[in-house]
């Protein structure tokens, strides 16, 4: 794998890791149902995310750049869109979204601030660029990685307090609720807990159960074969520096023998699951032999956003399959 593209998926790891996926690729994700919204009595309006300054807005923001896909997303999806100026370089979803050169990790202020907006949002790593901007009177609202699905509901409230859209935020994380209640409740259980791999990057960096991501696999009761490497079991001989998104060797994959395997690196890096059973001794692998590698699309797997409920439909699907042998 080239650099480039290695610091891209990495990049994304980082971000939450940081279409459908390919499991479930025919389907669209149910609209949230439409809700009135009353901008004009809902501003002035003070909003923050846990560990980050309190931003005033004092009036509807009619200019919003946003350099966080998950946040894109979410903004599209409560009927923010007409709002949004600017979106990051990673923001392809939906395909309407202004898209820019700009980037989370390097904008500066003086590249944003052209834009002339109203409200930035921004991952949390993003500090210089809010002081920058804070000079220029332009709040920033930073968010953080999400690093459980409460987390990622929150943010969608938060943003919709933000934008004017809050009864349509609070339908949205409704939905998003029941659905996900729905889809694990009609997932079979296995007699014993599923094991599984999710990769990131062909290097085989993954997420561990500490990680969004890991979450959402949480939600099925399966057993993540990182989580010794990225410190969650200490007592299995894990290195806390690891931390929720650790590399892992291609021996400890083949060893640990999962029943799943997700490739979450689809897009970034061409893999998929005739990729993935050629490498050596992998055709071994439990997954591999019965057919278990679950080819993701990169962004629904790394992103907090509304299609996390596409994501979980996906692990169901492949639950599923996995106990029909």
């Amino acid at each position: 794998m080239t650099g480039f593209r290695r610091l891209a998926a990495l990049m994304m790891a980082a971000f939450a890791l940081l279409t459908l996926m390919t499991a479930c690729a025919t389907r669209q994700h149910s609209p949230v149902p439409e809700v009135p919204d009353d901008p004009a009595s809902a501003f002035p309006a003070k909003v923050s995310l846990p560990g980050g300054q309190p931003v005033t807005l004092l009036q509807q923001p009619k200019r919003i750049v946003s350099l966080s896909p998950s946040a894109t997303e979410t903004l599209f999806t409560l009927g923010a869109g007409d709002q949004v100026v600017a979106v990051d370089q990673f923001s392809n979803y939906p395909a309407n979204a202004p898209r820019t050169e700009l980037t989370g990790f390097t904008a500066d202020a003086a590249a944003v601030a052209d834009k002339k907006p109203d409200l930035v949002i921004a991952p949390d790593n993003a500090t210089q660029l809010a002081e920058g901007l804070k000079v220029v009177d332009v709040p920033v609202l930073l968010t953080p990685s999400a690093a459980s699905l409460e987390d990622a509901y929150q943010q969608i409230q938060v943003i919709g307090q933000a934008t004017g859209h809050g009864n349509q935020a609070t339908a949205m994380v409704q939905k998003m609720r029941a659905d996900i209640a729905d889809i694990v409740a009609r997932t079979p259980k296995p007699p014993q807990p599923l094991t599984y791999f999710h990769e990131v990057s062909p290097d085989l960096y993954t997420a561990t159960s500490q990680s969004f991501v890991g979450s959402v696999y949480s939600q099925f009761g399966m057993v993540n074969i990182a989580d010794p490497a990225g410190g969650a079991d200490p007592a299995g001989g894990a290195d806390p520096a690891g931390g929720p998104f650790p590399q892992l060797s291609q021996e400890h994959v083949v060893q640990a023998n999962p029943n799943l395997i997700f490739a979450a690196d689809t897009k970034c890096c061409g893999v998929n699951a005739a990729a993935i059973a050629a490498r050596p001794g992998w055709n071994t692998v439990d997954a591999v032999r019965r057919n278990h590698v679950v080819e993701l699309d990169d962004d629904v797997a790394s992103r907090w956003g509304p299609r996390v409920v596409d994501f979980v439909r996906a692990i169901s699907d492949a639950v599923g399959k996995a106990q029909q042998g």
